[in-house]
């Protein structure tokens, strides 16, 4: 077999895979349809409450499931960037960073002061970020006084670059493990990041996000 009959057997193989966790997910809401009917039933008959609790339990993991399944097809498919300039890496950082410390999270957010702005899809970036925070606070340095997620922004190169420190060292790459929702996410993150030219990796304890500035030169 030849590399391209290769390739379209991949992209064949791709396509035929999304599909099918496609319809996975649809059986999986409608597993979630008659479960919520059956809660009702139960709350407004005399039954024991462990019943009613184990109905939720069935009922969140059937969601959890749900958007893990959209998530793997949201990677499978091909990105549609839509780049606006005027992106302010500094302030979406701050915004997440302060929504996370709301959660108790233990992060600190340390951007550079001045401003940096790049051309970027805002809404997907975001979500990558976003995903980014929550990936390096789940990897977080367990050792006693590790101290919290240290978040830092810098231009260096014509290049912005992000870096979660404080995380531990992973015997496998979580940007390729696809292991529960968490790493899907920063699979798909990566993705994202790739899509506008960038890269992203886990080294020396970190997680770090190289995307291009106005003026740099991607390959």
């Amino acid at each position: 077999m030849s590399r391209t009959e290769d390739t379209e057997t991949l992209q064949d193989l791709g396509r035929a895979s999304v599909q099918i966790v496609h319809d996975l997910k649809n059986q999986l809401n409608g597993l979630k349809l008659y479960a919520t009917f059956l809660r009702r039933r139960i709350e407004k008959s005399d039954r024991p409450s462990d019943e009613q609790e184990t109905v939720v339990k069935l009922i969140n993991g059937l969601d959890r499931a749900a958007t893990d399944l959209s998530l793997i097809v949201e990677f499978g498919r091909e990105l549609e960037l839509k780049k606006q300039p005027g992106f302010e890496l500094s302030k979406v950082l701050r915004s997440l960073c302060s929504s996370f410390q709301e959660t108790e999270a233990e992060v600190v957010c340390q951007p550079d002061a001045d401003s940096i702005q790049g051309e970027f899809d805002h809404s997907r970036l975001t979500d990558a970020f976003k995903w980014l925070f929550a990936g390096a606070i789940k990897f977080k340095q367990n050792e006693e006084g590790a101290g919290p997620v240290s978040v830092s922004l810098k231009a260096s190169d014509n290049n912005a670059v992000i870096e979660w420190l404080g995380i531990r060292q992973l015997d496998h790459d979580p940007f390729r493990a696809f292991a529960g929702g968490d790493e899907i996410r920063l699979s798909l993150a990566k993705k994202i990041v790739e899509a506008h030219g960038g890269s992203a990796k886990l080294a020396d304890h970190k997680l770090i996000v190289v995307l291009p500035l106005p003026g740099s030169q991607t390959g």
